[in-house]
């Protein structure tokens, strides 16, 4: 029996070392956030994001904010800003002084290279656990910096990832992973993106033109299941799950043989799920 390999951070640039990057498919197959079979991850998911809207807006004011103006700032009704302000603060996140809201102590201890290492830790045994649940390779990546970012790739000799062929972060409208982040991009950021890497065709199933990768993403909810199918890399179809918190765009992603297509809708649901259950206790590790 083989054993399984650990997941592989990508520490280098995807030119410099061959990483395995999801292949994607074609958003002909979608899992609505209605359908997530564990209904308590959608408030799970709402209230985190709330909360980390906050803390990047409070990040912003290096003297301070009122919640008043925390609250237009993030768009959150006021009552709903209090309750979570007094929240973080009660966590050490944030601290009051006469009446304004400043980053804490903990918020601070977030960027020591310890708290980044044990963050790291934390993405990686979370990506091991769903690679060996599912089944199927498990990939993490994040919209960071103008460029799509594939940071943690989880997989096994008998389920191996896919192989980053053509750059991953040029190829964006190409795979699932690329999809997902760029659907829950501002269309400004979105538009700046395809001007540096505009559409090309990777296989016969590829979108394209830009024009049609644009009505693709307009036409997916920011919470949609994005699904691919041999569009990024021939033999392989793949499934990305959208994980917006704040200001940062994530993505969870599994890869299958094209043979085993029938699998992706229900391994994608029990991602899904996963990701829901666990994404409380994910939620800074993600978006910092």
């Amino acid at each position: 029996m083989t054993a399984a390999a650990p997941p592989r951070p990508m520490t280098t640039p995807a030119r410099s070392r061959p990483v395995a990057a999801p292949p994607q498919q074609r958003s002909a197959g979608t899992v609505a956030e209605a359908s997530d079979p564990q209904p308590s991850a959608a408030t799970l998911i709402g209230s985190v994001q709330r909360a980390m809207r906050l803390l990047e807006s409070v990040a912003g004011h290096e003297h301070g904010a009122p919640a008043k103006q925390l609250a237009r700032e993030t768009g959150l009704a006021l009552p709903t800003a209090y309750h979570l302000l007094r929240t973080l603060v009660h966590e050490g996140y944030l601290r009051r002084d006469k009446g304004l809201f400043f980053l804490g102590e903990a918020a601070e201890r977030l960027g020591s290279s310890g708290a980044q290492e044990k963050r790291r830790s934390t993405i990686v045994d979370a990506l091991a656990q769903w690679r060996d649940l599912i089944g199927a390779p498990v990939y993490y990546a994040m919209y960071r910096d103008g460029e799509i970012e594939v940071l943690c790739v989880s997989d096994t000799p008998g389920n191996p990832a896919v192989e980053e062929w053509a750059d991953f972060r040029e190829t964006g409208h190409a795979h699932a992973i690329g999809q997902c982040l760029l659907a829950q991009l501002d269309e400004d950021v979105r538009r700046d993106h395809l001007d540096r890497y505009p559409v090309r065709s990777l296989t016969p199933y590829t979108v394209r033109d830009g024009h049609a990768l644009v009505r693709r993403l307009d036409g997916m909810r920011r919470t949609e299941l994005v699904v691919e199918r041999q569009e990024y890399a021939l033999g392989t179809v793949c499934a990305a799950i959208p994980i917006t918190l704040g200001a940062t765009a994530a993505t969870m992603a599994i890869s299958l043989p094209a043979h085993q297509a029938d699998r992706l809708p229900g391994a994608a649901r029990q991602l899904q799920a996963e990701v829901g259950r666990l994404l409380g206790s994910l939620a800074l590790s993600i978006s910092i």
